[in-house]
């Protein structure tokens, strides 16, 4: 792989980049202090907006790493960001990428989320030279899987009692796409 780190991708609707800290008032009211947001995720509803500030700095910290990925996605016509996408992990060995995401739930539904998926899909194999990207999804949250299958991501199994997010223990579901999956 040839790691170039969270350089900006754009789609129509969408501009992903890195984080600043001038991100954490729309961050903060759009999707880091959500229960629907968090629902699903490992991480709880931040308290205030200093929990995010210091989640972004942390952020922009990592940003020095080349094998870093991690956007605000900002949506061009209200001018504001609305979500997150980021790579979770890294496997050299097979050049595989985990991909994780989470989107303001006024946005849910406008197909916002497949669109920033598909940029970063793009980016992963054809720039950094991945050759799997993967993702996992609590079972009871079908509409994430929904967004990996609109982006051509095959279901390969449910791991049992092999996730933690705010519910406790979970099933996962994992689903991924291979490079050959679409050339």
């Amino acid at each position: 792989m040839k790691h170039l780190g969270t350089v900006i991708l754009e789609t129509e609707r969408l501009i992903l980049r890195r984080f600043t800290l001038d991100d954490a008032e729309d961050a903060f009211r759009n999707w880091t202090n959500s229960e629907k947001v968090t629902k699903f995720m490992t991480w709880p509803p931040h308290e205030n907006i200093d929990v995010t500030r210091g989640y972004i700095q942390y952020c922009i910290d990592c940003y020095d790493n080349a094998d870093n990925y991690n956007w605000v996605i900002k949506h061009r016509e209200s001018g504001q960001v609305i979500g997150n996408i980021s790579i979770v992990g890294i496997t050299e060995l097979t050049d595989c990428a985990k991909v994780g995401y989470c989107l303001s739930e006024r946005f849910w539904g406008m197909g916002i989320m497949p669109e920033a998926l598909n940029a970063v899909i793009r980016f992963l194999f054809d720039e950094v030279g991945v050759n799997r990207i993967e993702a996992t999804h609590d079972v009871n949250n079908p509409k994430s899987g929904r967004v990996m299958e609109k982006c051509g991501m095959r279901y390969e199994g449910t791991m049992r009692q092999a996730g933690r997010n705010n519910h406790g223990i979970c099933d996962k579901v994992i689903r991924a796409i291979l490079k050959e999956d679409i050339e």
